[in-house]
């Protein structure tokens, strides 16, 4: 049997998202699941730079009105006497409020690189600014922690492709957007047929041997995204929908301790505050149907969703009632586990800048250091090398 270009391409884009690993193209017996109240982390990633200073407020800083005369959020929801949230977080003052969130100011790393390429990569690799890695943080968790694992599902990402923070050397992440059209998708016919004639093909036998686990995984996904059905109702938003499908894969027994999604763009250059809000709002609902489901099913505190972006924005606003590519930046860490509530640090000191921008004070592999030792019980300095301390707000 032939194969046409346009359906290598197809194929070749079915088997990438999800694996392409040697050690997952054998038979895998599917059995295994998470032991009883394992921790479980959900990384949604800010894509585009977050304005961390409209998200977090320094609200009775005058440096902050000054510099952003025309932006700067004046009904910010009050967390304490000087801090406020942005107001389409409301769901977020309601967790700070219950004791359910977590927030350390002003997070980055040394030299930082404003790209939002780069300093992604940095972020998702959990390297040096002038070092190159080819692998991610939880990729390399998944080297050190699942080398015995019968199966690639250990971490998922709901997504088209696969991001470098999931790829170990030996050890990669399932990347897929829906479960449903990703088992539609593998039991094609013609798929079917590839993997059934090509085994022995020389040139595409790599191809086709991870398609055939790629089918297997597609139908282990789906059997376990549709065991325990949410009597929930999430928004119809991308990212409702996303969390929906973490939601159902958690509640099921499937092996995953991983779950890794993303939202954006938050590159705000023009007209930021309309462009912030809109993407406030979807988080903002999307979180709270995901954590009510969570609740409802008395698993949340055994669940921590952790939140970042590559790189926060300059102190002063653009002539574009904008902001443009800056520094240092929040991250949010909500569960029902935590062992330490609010915010854990200082706000940004605005008197003290590097050419506009803030100067970090948080260095965010220590944050990932904190969460793979105190939270996935990793050893993080073989994942991270990171030897300089860890957090305990988990």
């Amino acid at each position: 049997m032939l194969i046409k270009r346009r359906e290598f391409l197809k194929i070749s884009s079915l088997a990438t998202a999800s694996l392409m690993m040697p050690n997952f193209l054998k038979a895998m017996t599917l059995d295994e699941a998470l032991v009883p109240n394992q921790k479980i982390l959900v990384v949604l990633q800010f894509t585009g730079g977050n304005d961390g200073l409209n998200t977090i407020i320094p609200a009775k800083n005058d440096i902050y009105f000054k510099e952003r005369n025309s932006i700067a959020i004046k009904d910010s929801l009050p967390l304490n006497d000087e801090t406020g949230i942005n107001p389409a977080l409301s769901y977020f003052k309601e967790l700070f409020d219950n004791g359910e969130l977590s927030v350390i100011n002003n997070v980055g790393y040394p030299d930082p690189d404003k790209s939002h390429f780069r300093s992604m990569d940095i972020w998702h690799s959990a390297s040096r600014s002038d070092e190159f890695l080819e692998t991610g943080w939880l990729g390399r968790f998944l080297d050190e922690e699942c080398y015995r694992c019968e199966h690639p599902t250990q971490a998922l990402e709901v997504d088209d492709m696969l991001s470098l923070a999931l790829k170990g050397e030996n050890n990669k992440a399932f990347a897929f957007k829906d479960p449903k059209r990703l088992y539609q998708t593998s039991q094609e016919k013609y798929f079917k047929s590839l993997y059934d004639h090509h085994h022995d093909d020389e040139t595409v036998s790599y191809l086709y041997q991870t398609l055939g686990s790629t089918i297997n995984n597609a139908d282990y996904i789906f059997e376990k995204s549709k065991s325990k059905k949410t009597d929930q109702t999430y928004p119809n938003s991308q990212l409702g929908k996303d969390f929906k499908t973490v939601a159902s894969l958690i509640k099921s027994d499937i092996n995953t301790q991983v779950y890794y999604l993303s939202v954006g763009s938050f590159d705000t250059h023009v007209n930021q505050n309309d462009r912030q809000k809109k993407l406030f709002s979807d988080i903002n609902e999307a979180v709270k149907s995901f954590v009510t489901d969570l609740k409802s099913n008395g698993i949340f505190e055994n669940v921590l969703l952790m939140t970042f972006s590559e790189f926060g924005r300059r102190v002063a606003q653009n002539a574009s009632n904008g902001t443009d590519h800056g520094t240092a930046n929040q991250m949010f860490f909500i569960s029902g586990g935590l062992k330490k509530k609010g915010l854990l640090n200082a706000l940004p000191n605005l008197q003290k800048l590097n050419e506009g921008d803030l100067i970090y004070t948080e260095d965010f592999r220590k944050v990932y250091a904190t969460i793979l030792k105190n939270w996935l019980k990793a050893d993080s300095s073989k994942v991270l090398g990171w030897k300089n301390g860890i957090y305990d707000f988990i």
